[in-house]
């Protein structure tokens, strides 16, 4: 299995999350899920993988999720996957696949649980926080 990330380039989550993987030597296959759309099975097999229900997946923040009236904890996780469908940018990422395992990687060092080489150090994030220090550990 390659590094597959679900990606969003107007995401800086993504964005860094992409360079990281990059950085470390992967070449990974980016789905760019804004044009390409989800199929409800790739969604529910995603969130599965990841251990994630519709209701954790879900992108409030600039999304249309409160206007749709979607933040209410009534709506059931069918109407979720429903409009997720419907509307892609409302599920969060990026979502990225790797043979140690799904993440949502928010904040974007979560990739780092499921790659087998890390970057050389040091790694900024785009707005300058360090993810990994000279040495190429994780700073405290």
């Amino acid at each position: 299995m390659s590094v597959v990330i679900h990606h969003n380039p107007d995401c800086g989550t993504s964005r860094n999350v992409l360079n990281f993987l990059r950085l470390a030597g992967y070449d990974p296959h980016v789905v760019l899920y804004l044009e390409e759309g989800w199929t409800r099975a790739q969604l529910l097999a995603l969130f599965a993988a990841a251990n994630l229900t519709p209701r954790e997946a879900l992108r409030v923040r600039r999304s249309p999720a409160e206007e749709l009236g979607l933040t209410d904890p009534e709506v059931s996780d069918e109407a979720l996957l429903g409009a997720m469908l419907e509307h892609p940018i409302l599920v969060n990422r990026p979502i990225v696949c790797t043979p140690l395992g799904v993440r949502l990687c928010r904040p974007s060092e979560t990739v780092l649980e499921i790659i087998e080489r890390w970057p050389d150090g040091p790694v900024f994030k785009e707005d300058g926080g360090m993810v990994l220090d000279a040495e190429g550990r994780r700073p405290d």
